[in-house]
């Protein structure tokens, strides 16, 4: 059976969740009905939904936006309703774009790591609707990479950013509609969670029924998502992540890149459920623009066993010790801190993997705070639980 969203839940009976009140809406592409209709479109159609204002996070409403640029309000062309932008000068709703509203409704799909900004956009918004008294709904969507699967470090608090603010792993395993309960443990804003029907927390977005609708210009595909957790690392090296490329995440390297020597250092640790490609790739924007790149394409052959976190280690790691003279960790930008670190969660990491400390060292360091995580985690599930 098809997979039925939060918002296919919800369009069933508005009035019974929504009331009379008057909304503001966060949304954008991946905010669809099962036909495929922007949630925005429907709800300013529907003769028992007072949508009055809109929100667009990084990317914007309609997703018209490339990778790490400020997004303008502005006058949505299709409604006539105002678009404010929670991605330039406002990271959070104002007293004054809240004016007039009783709910905010919340209707984006996350991609199951935690570097992505949505999540830290809901945050933000919830925050906003507890000071200003509103209540929040939000619609949920799968987790594309299934809610079972747990991996990584969690993020230490001194690391907290818009890339990530919550002490989660790298893999949290929570759909968003859970996620908005395991942020408001501090918050404690008016939540409500429109549950999906007939998900099951093993199934991987492919198996829903659903079609793919990419989160973001550089998220085009379930493949994209699926290595996304582990090879994300490569935004805070000196080396491309592939974007500017068909394969963003997909396709890793760089000018300085040996790509026989690295797929074959790979191969040679016969890593579970992938395998490695030499490939040779140039970027038509971001880093390297322009650059003939020698590296690897990661192939997801076996997605079950495969361990996206454990393989974004092993990634740097032998590209530090193949290429020592060439490698480096991007110095701090926009932020005092560096951007791997902010990545990581941590500063630690980016010092175990310059120290050479074994990947199997690094990850089982993690256990015992991923353990307590996976006892929180577990209270507030709105799916049972299930073996992978």
């Amino acid at each position: 059976m098809r997979v039925l969203n939060g918002v296919d839940i919800l369009l069933k009976e508005p009035r019974e969740i929504l009331g009379s009140d008057h909304l503001g809406l966060i949304t954008n592409p991946t905010g669809v009905t099962i036909g495929l209709e922007s949630t925005l479109d429907v709800f300013y159609d529907h003769p028992d939904i007072k949508l009055e204002a809109v929100f667009g996070p990084e990317h914007g409403a309609r997703g018209d936006i490339q990778d790490a640029l400020d997004v303008s309000s502005h006058v949505d062309e299709r409604t006539g309703l105002p678009v404010y932008s929670l991605y330039g000068d406002h990271r959070s709703p104002t007293e004054d774009m809240l004016d007039g509203l009783d709910t905010l409704v919340f209707d984006i799909m996350d991609c199951g790591g935690r570097f992505y900004t949505y999540v830290m956009t809901l945050t933000l918004c919830m925050e906003s609707a507890k000071k200003n008294g509103l209540k929040v709904v939000v619609l949920d969507r799968p987790n594309p990479i299934n809610g079972v699967s747990v991996e990584g470090n969690i993020l230490e608090p001194d690391y907290k950013s818009f890339i990530g603010l919550h002490l989660v792993p790298n893999r949290h395993g929570l759909t968003m509609g859970e996620y908005a309960s395991f942020i408001n443990r501090g918050i404690k804003c008016n939540l409500e969670a429109v549950k999906m029907n007939n998900w099951s927390r093993n199934q991987w977005f492919d198996e829903t029924g659903l079609p793919w609708v990419q989160p973001s210009p550089n998220m085009p595909t379930l493949d994209t998502a699926t290595v996304f957790p582990g090879t994300c690392f490569f935004e805070g090296v000196n080396a491309s992540e592939g974007r500017g490329t068909t394969k963003p995440f997909e396709y890793l390297g760089a000018p300085y890149v040996d790509s026989k020597k690295w797929s074959d250092r790979l191969d040679g640790l016969d890593l579970p459920g992938l395998l490695f490609r030499r490939c040779y790739f140039t970027p038509t924007f971001w880093r390297y623009k322009d650059e003939r790149c020698g590296g690897v394409q990661v192939h997801v052959v076996d997605r079950d066993v495969f361990r996206p976190v454990e393989t974004g280690l092993y990634l740097l790691s032998t590209l530090i010790e193949l290429h020592p003279d060439d490698f480096m960790f991007n110095d701090p930008t926009y932020d005092e801190r560096r951007h791997f670190d902010l990545l990581a969660g941590t500063d630690q990491l980016r010092k175990q993997l310059a120290d050479g400390l074994p990947v199997d060292e690094i990850m089982a360091s993690w256990e015992p705070e991923l353990s307590e995580y996976m006892k929180e985690r577990e209270k507030h599930l709105l799916y049972g639980e299930q073996t992978h």
